[in-house]
């Protein structure tokens, strides 16, 4: 679960074009704006690396300082990233009360995949879903939501109403809709069985054709 220990103190800052912005991300200072909770829009940079810390457990909530002044409970919005290297170069924090709760997205991560009986047989498990959209409060949401696939069998599909979350967590999405996973039988088993059901649709085609032909010939 997030907690609220986590501390980032960050500066104010002012729209000051492209030049000055290159300039900070240079020296190792992330972007950011921070906004909602009714309160206006502040920009601000922060330390890349005290950042990356701040921000390790998904969903952490944090007491962001800015300039020095009053810490503030804050969220991680969303983060844009370096196509190239990777580096976070801005982020959006949200403002938030630690009794109302909020909407985030959380990763799905599934244990038990090589103890599952359709999987030690040869069968292909596929996770269609990777994250969930979650309601809960700030101190709430969890880093992850897991769930144990080890019982599948070939065949067997899992849809979100299968998933517990966390106690004071709501999943979001359609439960009987969303499909969080799959276990089909092995693709060159499948690809045999279609290629000898094609074969034999074939040759029976070809049966009948010959018999038609035969027909017509007597006449």
């Amino acid at each position: 679960m997030a907690d609220t220990t986590t501390k980032l103190n960050v500066n104010s800052r002012d729209a000051a074009g492209s030049r000055a912005a290159r300039r900070l991300r240079r020296s190792g200072r992330v972007l950011g704006v921070l906004y909602g909770g009714g309160g206006e829009p502040v920009g601000f940079d922060a330390d890349a690396r005290e950042l990356r810390h701040a921000l390790a457990g998904a969903g952490a909530v944090l007491d962001l300082s800015i300039d020095g002044g009053k810490a503030q409970s804050v969220v991680l919005k969303e983060a844009q990233r370096d196509p190239v290297r990777g580096e976070t170069i801005h982020v959006d924090l949200l403002r938030v009360r630690l009794d109302e709760a909020i909407s985030a997205v959380v990763p799905l991560e599934l244990t038990g995949v090589d103890d599952a009986p359709g999987v030690k047989v040869g069968g292909i498990l596929e996770q269609i879903t990777r994250e969930l959209n979650v309601e809960a409060l700030p101190t709430a949401i969890p880093e992850a939501i897991v769930h144990d696939v080890s019982e599948l069998e070939i065949g067997d599909t899992v849809v979100l109403g299968a998933v517990a979350p966390p106690e004071g967590v709501t999943l979001l999405d359609d439960l009987e809709e969303t499909v969080v996973a799959t276990l089909s039988a092995p693709r060159l088993q499948t690809q045999v069985e279609e290629e000898i059901e094609a074969e034999t649709e074939v040759v029976g085609s070809s049966g009948e054709a010959a018999a038609s032909e035969g027909g017509s010939s007597e006449e």
